[in-house]
């Protein structure tokens, strides 16, 4: 589309100012069980979104066609949508910033450049070899996918912003049975750089937890210290994470409401929004908005600092926003837990009576993210004297988040991070109540 004169016949027809975000998106998705192809697919997508201020009033559109035949439509709804609009808000369309990060590596050509049938080789291959680990793992799903995304934020103001990304994920899940009893463990990675899947370690971690999980059984109900294993601990950052966007705080929806400067969680926490991490398509100089993005400390040895924000709870707040416009609202870039000191296997040895937690079941309907608290069905590791004693399962665990990040007594130094780009280490918790038997 040509979209100067898309600006041209919008500011004909009284459109002040005028703004397109084109997102053209390519993916590739994979899956192998008992040896087949079980899914494939190939999508090729592309959304032009467009808004423009008619009146005092913004007015917009998406769509998905881009020719020059569909400017007169595209500039007809967006005066059609401005005039029944009732909100007396301010609007506008940003001019940008006065400079914008150089984010590096977002885009690996070499991602691209490997051959689908070299990914289906590696699929095959890798359940091949977990199905050879162990005689009770007797099933095994493998996944891969990878994506790119092009983005384009063009304004009348004279804004031009282009940013590239890909990522890519490969996920290995054992099922390992015995006695009747079925128990299932993922492991998974991601990156945007092919060289880093290890297949035959993930394989390996795959097959050990599902069969490190068979004779699971319930603990006796009590207090114990936590081990919060990172892929877990990753996980509830990411289901309370909008307790950072000013948009929950402004609402009275975030239990962090009136505490910037505060002491709020243990001192050895620090928790980072960073848009340098090249693990999705939020990463990069700029948001949806074109506001230029930055890594921000959220939380700096347990003092909340600040919220994330876009443009307009940015401007309720009489503040800039920091670049977390994203979706039409706020979202995170790559939020996680800084790394520590510890070694996770020192942290196991150096626990007397405490459990590991590897897995949380309903996050989504047992945690809350606006008062903070949680009640979680968990699976894990009883841990006596720094020994792994046997696995645990069909317990619950239940707290506080912001309290949990309280007790947190020791921060290892293996930050994995999660499908959405949410990443965390292990923690070391000097007690939860779990409810077991």
């Amino acid at each position: 589309m040509n979209f100067e004169l898309l600006f041209k016949k919008a500011k004909e027809r009284g459109i002040e100012d005028i703004q397109i975000y084109l997102n053209e998106r390519k993916s590739l998705s994979i899956k192998a069980f008992r040896g087949e192809l079980d899914n494939y697919s190939i999508s090729d997508s592309t959304r032009l979104s467009v808004k423009g201020i008619f009146n005092k009033k913004m007015g917009s559109i998406s769509t998905e066609i881009l020719d020059d035949s569909n400017i007169d439509f595209i500039i007809d709804t967006i005066i059609s949508s401005a005039t029944v609009v009732t909100s007396k808000d301010e609007v506008f369309i940003y001019e940008g910033d006065k400079e914008y990060l150089e984010v590096e590596n977002l885009f690996n050509s070499e991602l691209e450049e490997i051959q689908v049938s070299k990914e289906i080789s590696d699929i095959f291959d890798v359940e091949k070899l977990a199905l050879s680990l162990d005689p009770r793992v007797d099933k095994v799903e493998v996944y891969f996918e990878k994506s790119s995304d092009s983005v384009t934020i063009k304004n009348s103001k004279g804004l031009e912003l282009n940013k590239k990304t890909n990522s890519a994920v490969f996920a290995v899940q054992s099922i390992a049975n015995e006695n009747e009893e079925t128990r299932t463990a993922m492991d998974f990675l991601l990156t945007n750089n092919y060289e880093n899947f290890n297949l035959e370690e993930m394989a390996k971690a795959s097959v050990a937890e599902a069969t490190s999980k068979l004779g699971a059984k319930p603990c006796k109900s009590g207090k114990y210290e936590i081990l919060l294993r990172n892929d877990a601990s990753a996980d509830m950052l990411a289901t309370f994470s909008s307790m950072f966007s000013a948009d929950q705080v402004q609402k009275g929806l975030s239990i962090l409401k009136d505490k910037i400067g505060k002491d709020i969680i243990n001192k050895n926490i620090t928790i980072f929004d960073d848009p340098t991490i090249a693990n999705n398509s939020r990463a990069g100089s700029f948001d949806d908005e074109g506001v230029a993005t930055k890594k921000k400390s959220l939380i700096k040895n347990g003092v909340l600092e600040g919220y994330l924000y876009n443009l307009k709870t940015a401007k309720k707040d009489n503040v800039k926003s920091t670049g977390n416009g994203f979706g039409g609202g706020v979202s995170t870039t790559s939020l996680y837990i800084e790394n520590g000191d510890t070694n996770f296997d020192n942290a196991v040895a150096s626990m007397k009576n405490g459990i590991i937690i590897t897995e949380l079941a309903g996050l989504h309907s047992g945690a809350n993210p606006i008062n903070g608290n949680f009640s979680l069905q968990t699976s894990g590791l009883l841990v006596e004297d720094g020994k792994i004693i046997r696995p645990l399962a069909l317990i619950t665990v239940a707290g506080n988040y912001l309290e949990l990040l309280k007790d947190v007594t020791e921060v290892c130094s293996d930050i994995k991070y999660d499908f959405s780009g949410t990443g965390s280490p292990s923690l070391k918790i000097s007690s939860l109540a779990i409810s077991g038997e």
